[in-house]
Parts: C-alpha cells; sequence; structure tokens
C-alpha cells in the first residue's frame, strides 16, 4: 500500500510572488493570505507579492511569508482530495506540518513563527553568529570537529544535517570560521559559508527558545491528526505536549532531515509532495533515495501536473 508525506519548505525558500498565481484566481486561496494580514495586523500579502526581496528574507518576515504560502497552496491540494499519511518540514516548515496536521491553527502558527523569527533575529547580534555548509563529511567526524572547535576557540555545532555528505554548521563567526577550516583539512570537499542572519540551530539560540515556549503557553496546540515527523527526533509525533517541547528544542538543536526522511520510508512511505515554494526538499529526498517518487507543487501547473502523475500512478 502506497503512503504519501507531504514536505513544507523552510527559511531560503522564499521569493517575490511565490503563491500569487493561485491567490489571483482562487478566493478561498486569497483568504489566507488575507488572514496572515489580519492575524499580524501587518500587510505582508503586500510584501510577498511586491516585495522587496531582501525586506522579504529578513526572518521576521520570511518565516510568516512562507508558512501562509504553503498553507494557502495546500488549500487547493485538499480539493483534490490527495491525503498525507504523515507530514514534515524543514525548521520553520514544521509548523507548515503542524497546522496541515490540525496541532495548530493557521492564525496561531503564524503569529508563533513572527515572534520565533524576532526572537532568532534578537538572539545573537548581528554579525556574531554564523553558519557553513560542509560537503562531503560525514557527521560523527564533523562532530569531533566541532566539538573541539567549542572546546578550544568558540561554541560551534552541527544544525541540519541534511543528505548524505551535506550538513550545515552554525555557531559563533570564529567558531564556524574555525570549524571549516579543520573540515576542509580533514577531508571534507567544501566549505560554503552561507548568507544567513543568526546562527539558527546552535546553542546560542537557547535565550530564543525561552522567550518562544512563554509565547507558546499563550496559543493552543492539540494533538495531531495526522502524525508530524520532529526535527529533533526524527520520529513521528502526535501528543500535544511532546509537540510543544519539541518545538522549543528545536530552536536550538540540529534538524535530522536525513533521519527524517528514512523514517518516514522505514514506515511505507514512497511518495514525498513538497508543497510550497521551491524544490529544495524534494532535492535532498533524490540525493537520500532515488527509488521514491517526489513531485513539487508551489503553483497552478505543478498542481495539475502532480494531480495527472498521482492519477497516472494508481
Amino acid at each position: 500500500m502506497s503512503k504519501i508525506a507531504f514536505l513544507f519548505p523552510g527559511q531560503g525558500s522564499q521569493s517575490v510572488g511565490m503563491g500569487q498565481d493561485l491567490a489571483e484566481k482562487y478566493e478561498e486561496v486569497k483568504n489566507i493570505f488575507n488572514e496572515a494580514d489580519q492575524a499580524l495586523s501587518d500587510s505582508l500579502s503586500e510584501l510577498i507579492k511586491n516585495g522587496p526581496q531582501e525586506t522579504l528574507t529578513l526572518t521576521t518576515n520570511a518565516q510568516p511569508a512562507l508558512l501562509t504560502t504553503s498553507i494557502a497552496v495546500l488549500q487547493k491540494v485538499k480539493e483534490f482530495n490527495i491525503e498525507a499519511d504523515y507530514v514534515a518540514g524543514h525548521s520553520l516548515g514544521e509548523y507548515t506540518a503542524l497546522v496541515a496536521a490540525s496541532s495548530l491553527e493557521f492564525r496561531d502558527a503564524v503569529q508563533i513563527v513572527r515572534k520565533r523569527g524576532e526572537f532568532m533575529e534578537a538572539a545573537v547580534p548581528n554579525g556574531q553568529g554564523s553558519m557553513a555548509a560542509i560537503l562531503g563529511m560525514d557527521a560523527d567526524k564533523l562532530t569531533e570537529i566541532t566539538d573541539q572547535v567549542t572546546e578550544t576557540v568558540s561554541s560551534v555545532q552541527l544544525a541540519n544535517l541534511n543528505c548524505p555528505g551535506q550538513i550545515v554548521i552554525s555557531g559563533t563567526k570564529e567558531g564556524v570560521e574555525k570549524a571549516c577550516e579543520l573540515a576542509k583539512e580533514n577531508g571534507a570537499r567544501r566549505a560554503i559559508p552561507l548568507e544567513v542572519s543568526g546562527p539558527f540551530h546552535s546553542r546560542l539560540m537557547e535565550p530564543a527558545s525561552q522567550k518562544l515556549d512563554e509565547v507558546l503557553q499563550n496559543h493552543s496546540i492539540v494533538d495531531a491528526k495526522i502524525p508530524v515527523i520532529s526535527n529533533v527526533t526524527a520520529e513521528p509525533v502526535t501528543d500535544a505536549e511532546q509537540i510543544k517541547d519539541l518545538l522549543i528544542k528545536q530552536l536550538y538543536s540540529p534538524v535530522r532531515w536525513e533521519d527524517s526522511i528514512k523514517t518516514m520510508i522505514d514506515l511505507g512511505v514512497d511518495t514525498f509532495i513538497e508543497i510550497g515554494p521551491g524544490k529544495v526538499l524534494t532535492g535532498l529526498v533524490r540525493k537520500i533515495d532515488r527509488k521514491v517518487k517526489t513531485y513539487n507543487i508551489f503553483d497552478e501547473d505543478s498542481l495539475n501536473k502532480t494531480v495527472e502523475q498521482l492519477r497516472g500512478d494508481k
């Protein structure tokens, strides 16, 4: 029996105009963008539609914008009776997954991720934190290096374990630079500094996680109707209390994306549908396992194409 997982993108997939072809054509999609504006008392939809890209890319805007666009696209997907057996999202995308699983109301999620973005921005002064992608090195070897650098130079940790041979590290500017240097000396193929505004998913995010905890207390999180694969554990979770606890840990823990995909494959998932802007996640899935089917839905063309292919596969 074929099983389907919905995947939701994280920060970095945002672009001006995302979701707009569907919003202009369908009232129910446009309503999601309007609801985000009301929830935030802000014209987020205007920024998504017209930019500028630099403003949209700010963490405090990118997070609610991506969540809103992905849920807006999901509105149309639901009309075709495509249902997920599991949902997962990369970092911020986990909040979208929780909305898709009916654990969080959309309005609450938009407000939470706006705050989450603010806390992440404020946790470390600009320019003091950094992230880098390390290519061609396994996690154990890289962990040895980051532990050594943290002890002797400055704080740095594994942040995103994306797919074989692609791991992102995060920490202080000095810590990341030194870890990059040592990784290359010890056989890493490349070390690429990332254009980010802070050291996300590192221990430096712990102050942000404490503030996020307070915000989560003011919003309702209920048991998920579809199992959500947690970034922190790479395991399915449905219990509301556990979900809340994992969201707090998620800010300073690595995103275990490769393990999350493998967990879903072990649970029988053979079809992954990335819903929302970009194609980053399906690209990672293909690097993890080439045998599974991957689809992207981000506009009307890709929606129709995916629906047609899924019907053909049955």
